[in-house]
């Protein structure tokens, strides 16, 4: 039987593992650190549980499949519930947005709250599931650095479409031309932070980003995020894979063209197939240092990280839900501290997670595990204990002010997760959530594609790579290459 290797148990490189293993592989995964799932991991203490990662749930069926394509039932394994609210926004000027599930009350409660229509509100989602229509089969679903994939009439259609799908203009461009006030263009910009980008650079057709959670649902899984990683890593091990745990891998071996081994400090494995579920930036550099780099991935802007409190609150506060946004009224300085200068706006966006709405579990009765994160740049050689100290006071005195209340002495546990910690954590290249940024039309083409031009049995999934970064996209890009791999 031939021996598959892959490096990372992320979600992209347990989704590899269960494909590879279902098409005759003996597959073993190599994990750094002493549990599964890279950012897709959990914290607990004081009674308060927290998915340390991820938070947003779409496509549920890019996780079911797997389920499918072993031969097992689902739902013996994972459930989900659909999301009737998506998020409650709130400004400064104390209106607050409830973003209903459903497009109808969502574009009435926009026309109520701000000087858009509902019809406009309506129109813009439409194009939204219009670019995604447009979109998907060409450019989401398969490598974009295959010739066969541009001899298709699918290729054709994308192509007479690129014209109507926003690229020349940016994000916020399209969504100041849609709209007049600045409460729904801040909320539709915001989706551009959803793969760590900027609005004022990223192009337009990353509008098709709300689709994916008006068009298909946004979901949040029994028992929390973590339940992905738990559920995928069961049907693993079940189906024969192997979990090799504190096994940092430090170098692939090649010969002929072939990666024919990967050597941790431990054990050498030898390998028929190798499936990089790691930083692309990282494999070049420390893993194999005499391939043949792609200069442009080293020249693309790195997407922006994330400062995440994870609190334990001694309260319960009803006009919170699952998800939840406090806007900055300046959001443009936001993104410029974050991209141009390296550093975190006074003022910044804030988003708040809280499981325990539905996951009674997740906190001890008559409180709740408040997820709190606002974007910032990545690690720059930044004095990030003085930026971290600062921003808290910040984030404190935002979310009171929205609130009402002092939140500070309702803190009952406390953990931090910092830019820095990310890099460490997940071999993230300067701590960046999603790899490079899309803050350029043309991002799509130069992400690095899911296999190895130098070695012919080497493949790339995750976030870094094609077709981007979130849960999503990593799933997709292992099953690009599930479809290259014969």
């Amino acid at each position: 039987m031939k021996q598959a290797i892959i490096v990372g148990s992320g979600i992209s490189g347990l989704a590899a593992a269960i494909r590879l293993q279902n098409k005759g592989y003996a597959v073993q995964v190599l994990e750094k650190n002493s549990y599964p799932g890279g950012k897709l991991t959990q914290i607990s203490g004081n009674g308060f549980r927290f998915d340390a990662g991820p938070s947003l749930f779409t496509m549920p069926n890019l996780v079911t499949e797997l389920f499918d394509l072993s031969g097992k039932k689902s739902s013996d394994y994972f459930n989900y519930d659909q999301l009737d609210v998506l998020c409650n926004y709130f400004y400064e000027d104390g209106t607050q947005i409830i973003a209903s599930s459903d497009i109808d009350a969502f574009a009435a409660e926009m026309e109520r709250k701000t000087t858009d229509s509902a019809e406009k509100v309506k129109k813009h989602l439409n194009k939204s599931a219009f670019i995604y229509g447009a979109t998907k089969d060409q450019f989401l679903n398969k490598s974009l650095h295959k010739i066969n994939s541009f001899l298709s009439f699918s290729t054709l259609v994308a192509i007479l479409k690129m014209p109507f799908l926003n690229i020349f203009n940016t994000m916020n461009q399209v969504n100041e031309n849609t709209f007049s006030d600045s409460k729904t263009i801040r909320l539709f910009n915001r989706y551009a932070t959803y793969n760590g980008s900027n609005p004022y650079k990223a192009p337009g057709i990353l509008n098709i980003i709300p689709h994916l959670e008006f068009g298909l649902g946004a979901y949040l899984p029994r028992g929390g995020m973590h339940e992905i990683t738990n559920s995928l890593v069961k049907l693993a091990k079940e189906i024969g894979v192997t979990f090799h745990f504190n096994q940092e891998v430090i170098a692939i071996g090649t010969e002929n063209n072939l990666a024919k081994s990967v050597t941790t400090a431990s054990c050498i494995y030898a390998a028929d197939l190798v499936v990089c579920n790691a930083d692309i930036h990282t494999v070049y550099e420390k893993l194999i240092p005499s391939a043949k780099k792609l200069k442009e991935v080293d020249k693309q802007e790195r997407s922006s990280s994330a400062l995440i409190f994870y609190w334990g609150v001694n309260k319960e506060f009803p006009q919170l839900d699952v998800h939840n946004i406090m806007f900055t009224e300046d959001y443009k300085a936001e993104f410029d501290h974050i991209f141009e200068t390296k550093t975190i706006y006074e003022d910044p966006t804030i988003y708040i997670n809280i499981t325990s709405k539905k996951n009674e579990g997740d906190a001890p009765k008559g409180k709740e595990n408040w997820f709190v994160m606002i974007n910032v740049p990545s690690v720059y050689g930044q004095d990030w204990d003085g930026l971290i100290a600062e921003a808290r006071k910040n984030i404190l005195t935002k979310i009171s002010r929205n609130l009402g209340e002092s939140i500070e002495d309702l803190i009952q546990f406390e953990q931090q997760l910092t830019p820095q910690l990310i890099q460490d954590k997940t071999h993230s290249y300067k701590g960046s959530l999603y790899g490079t940024s899309s803050n350029n039309r043309f991002a799509a083409f130069f992400r690095h594609k899911n296999f190895s031009s130098q070695y012919k049995n080497l493949f790339f999934c995750g976030g870094s790579v094609h077709p981007g970064g979130g849960i999503p996209l990593a799933l997709l890009s292992a099953k690009i290459i599930d479809k290259l791999v014969k």
